[in-house]
């Protein structure tokens, strides 16, 4: 947490989407940083140890996409939280890290800023009871 804010990437290579989940992410009351792949995302993470929760599009350019990049942040940081979307994509529970969520695109923004309190608000994005609560569906 950053003076008491929670700090979120936003990973979307779509400036417009981008720029509304970094808008969402601001409305509700936390930090928002932004990279357009994951290899921005990742030197991002590699600078900075402040960074809560990671929230990521699937589809996007560069050397993995955002489902590898959420494996590689649980398997790197697992601390960080995880929340992410698709709006090609329906992903199988089994197939997100431990502990994270998914949601199809278009999101509902309520949705999204509910899921990142009740994941900043746990202390346990790794242990296996949170992760049997990743479905997305509310």
């Amino acid at each position: 947490m950053n003076n008491g804010k929670a700090v979120v990437l936003v990973v979307e290579d779509n400036a417009i989407v981008r720029m509304g989940a970094v808008d969402l992410v601001l409305s509700a009351g936390y930090e928002a940083l932004e990279a357009t792949d994951a290899d921005t995302a990742i030197r991002i993470l590699e600078s900075r140890s402040d960074i809560d929760l990671v929230f990521t599009d699937v589809q996007m350019p560069g050397t993995m996409d955002g489902l590898k990049l959420s494996h590689y942040i649980r398997d790197r940081w697992p601390p960080v939280k995880l929340i992410v979307a698709s709006g090609d994509a329906i992903l199988e529970e089994s197939s997100l890290p431990g502990g994270s969520r998914f949601f199809a695109k278009p999101y509902d923004s309520h949705t999204i800023t509910d899921a990142m309190a009740r994941l900043l608000a746990r202390d346990d994005s790794i242990d296996p009871a949170a992760a049997a609560d990743h479905s997305g569906k509310e």
